[in-house]
């Protein structure tokens, strides 16, 4: 997130957001809370209100008739005070808890909903805090703070009506002298924020630094670059360091201010109302109960301000998870968007243009697929052939020009009917952590046990799955992990099959296999591309050999357009690239084969 993105709002603007958005459904609940807070409120107060009739009746008129009575009002005090805070306490953990975890799937929702444009924009750090650490500190503030905040308030109302109670004039005292500390207290309160907000910048970029480092922890130990690894660690860690220790500086400067503050209105209580009771104006145990009740009043005026720095840095927290839950998908349905209903399956690109943050990856793409067959785009890295691919299920929208599916527009159909009627295998497999059946089905949930073996003995993948432990239900492994590389790839192509799609988009799906794999998956994906619209991003080239058409690429631009014959015999982009390569890869059956 940027700097801009995270410019400080006002508080009253992010509280007003909580409060409209996630905590308004739950007032009833917390209204409960507020009760027994004031309970507990007045139980403190208690406290303080009968320290006068302890001291007077007790102590100096030692009335012994008494004294069972205000012991019993004690007991009252503390059973009353202990039964209520464990009302709000639970009822306060069980809304903040829900709140959270309401916020984090708002969070989720929008991010799974946002262009692959803002995930490559964005590191993995940024999303994790923002599902996670942020969030949780939310919840500090809205579930411990905002609760701690109004609880203290309470309980200094009713401490402060005792002390006007047991005399009006040195509570007069406090009065002014305690409302000082607000001043500084607001000026520290929006630096800890500030800095807060820059420390948790630096815990999302530490955390997607070590999301990337554990990543590819195999290729670090490979070239032996732990030491500098951990260097890179240091420097991240130190900096979050420096960052956390001047928010945590920060938020001290309170303690001093408050210290001061207190020892000013005691001095000056003891000299004025000890000099009352010098006078015989009041008695001792008035004066007493109206120390008491300051002294109590302290603590949470004193947590108040330092609550006040929590609350802080709960907002910077909260204006960060606003910017994920406010993200808006530039792709998305047309007003008046209607289902594609696929006929042929013909997909074609009109003078197609498009740009990567202003650098053009497009210019005048224009190529056909022959409804049923198979197309391929071949050309050097970075010449556009995978951005193609993208623009069909629309991850991006074309900048000028138009890609069409039997002449409509993909831009004028919904987004969930036209990826319906697309599968897509590619070189980077995503398995996720679950059974193989819910891999293969991750396209079909619904699909039943049997269309799900079927998928998989098209995909050649049935043998190797019942040797798993657990066969269907083995657990692959966080993106599968446990498997080979042509045990994933096969996996996913079975997904597609089950899938059923008549589209069909290959990008590279046998490039990072071995000989015997890369037979193996070349024959599911013969299988698999029987009867549909096939459309192959391929590095080798004798993996196309047999498509119905051959598009060559070459800086964003089709530069050759033919069959595997024709582009030798033209000798031109496709004949050089055709000439660097073995010719001892594996032979390669016809998509419209039997396999």
């Amino acid at each position: 997130m940027s700097e801009t993105e995270t410019a400080h709002l006002p508080t009253k603007a992010i509280v007003g957001r909580l409060l409209r958005e996630h905590i308004r459904r739950y007032i009833p609940r917390m209204t409960m809370a507020v009760f027994f807070m004031g309970l507990v409120a007045a139980a403190t107060a208690t406290y303080a209100w009968l320290v006068q009739p302890i001291l007077d009746e007790v102590f100096i008129e030692k009335d012994h008739s008494r004294l069972f009575g205000i012991t019993a009002a004690v007991l009252a005090a503390f059973a009353v005070k202990g039964m209520a805070d464990y009302g709000q306490t639970v009822i306060m953990a069980r809304v903040s808890m829900r709140i959270v975890a309401d916020i984090r799937q708002r969070v989720y929702e929008s991010l799974i909903r946002a262009d692959l444009a803002f995930f490559h924009g964005t590191s993995t750090g940024e999303l994790i805090a923002g599902c996670m650490n942020n969030v949780d500190l939310m919840r500090d503030a809205v579930a411990n703070t905002l609760t701690a905040m109004v609880k203290d308030i309470l309980t200094v109302a009713f401490l402060v009506s005792l002390m006007f109670y047991q005399d009006w004039e040195l509570a007069l005292v406090v009065i002014v002298v305690f409302p000082l500390a607000l001043v500084p207290v607001s000026r520290i309160g929006r630096k800890v924020r500030m800095r807060a907000s820059r420390a948790w910048a630096e815990l999302e970029q530490v955390t997607g630094f070590m999301s990337e480092t554990f990543r590819g922890i195999r290729h670090i130990k490979a070239y032996g670059q732990e030491e500098r690894e951990t260097e890179r660690a240091r420097d991240r860690i130190d900096a979050l360091f420096l960052r956390i220790f001047k928010t945590m500086r920060a938020k001290a400067a309170i303690s001093p201010i408050m210290e001061v503050l207190a020892g000013v209105a005691v001095a000056t209580i003891i000299v004025y109302g000890g000099g009352k009771v010098i006078a015989g104006e009041t008695t001792a145990g008035a004066f007493f109960s109206f120390v008491t009740a300051l002294l109590l009043a302290y603590q949470p005026l004193k947590n108040f301000a330092k609550l006040n720095n929590h609350l802080q840095e709960g907002l910077a927290a909260a204006q960060r998870v606003f910017v994920l839950i406010d993200v808006e998908p530039e792709i998305r349905d047309r007003e008046g968007a209607a289902d594609l209903r696929v006929a042929e399956g013909a997909v074609s690109f009109d003078d197609v243009g498009f740009a990567y943050g202003g650098v053009t990856a497009l210019d005048g793409v224009t190529l056909r697929v022959p409804p049923g067959g198979t197309a391929a785009l071949v050309g050097p890295s970075g010449a556009g052939k995978s951005t193609v691919l993208n623009l069909i299920p629309r991850f991006y929208d074309v900048a000028r020009g138009a890609v069409r599916i039997d002449g409509s527009d993909v831009r004028d159909v919904t987004l969930a009917s036209l990826r319906r009627g697309i599968a897509l295998v590619s070189q980077d497999v995503a398995l996720f952590n679950d059974t193989v059946a819910a891999n293969i089905a991750f396209g079909r949930p619904g699909a039943s046990a049997g269309e799900i073996e079927a998928a998989a003995r098209a995909a050649a993948a049935h043998d190797f799955i019942v040797d798993l432990p657990g066969g269907y239900g083995a657990v692959v492994g966080e993106s599968g992990v446990k498997l080979s590389g042509g045990q994933r790839q096969r996996l996913s192509i079975a997904r597609a099959i089950l899938r059923d799609a008549p589209i069909l988009l290959l990008d590279e799906a046998t490039s990072a296999l071995d000989s015997e794999s890369e037979r193996q998956v070349q024959a599911a994906l013969s299988r698999l591309a029987r009867g549909r619209t096939t459309l192959v991003v391929a590095h080798r080239l004798s993996t196309v050999a047999e498509a119905d058409v051959i598009y060559v690429m070459d800086a964003g631009a089709v530069v050759e357009s033919g069959s595997h014959a024709e582009l030798l015999a033209r000798g031109g982009l496709y004949a050089r690239l055709r000439s660097l390569q073995t010719t001892d890869e594996p032979p390669v059956p016809r998509a419209a084969g039997d396999g």
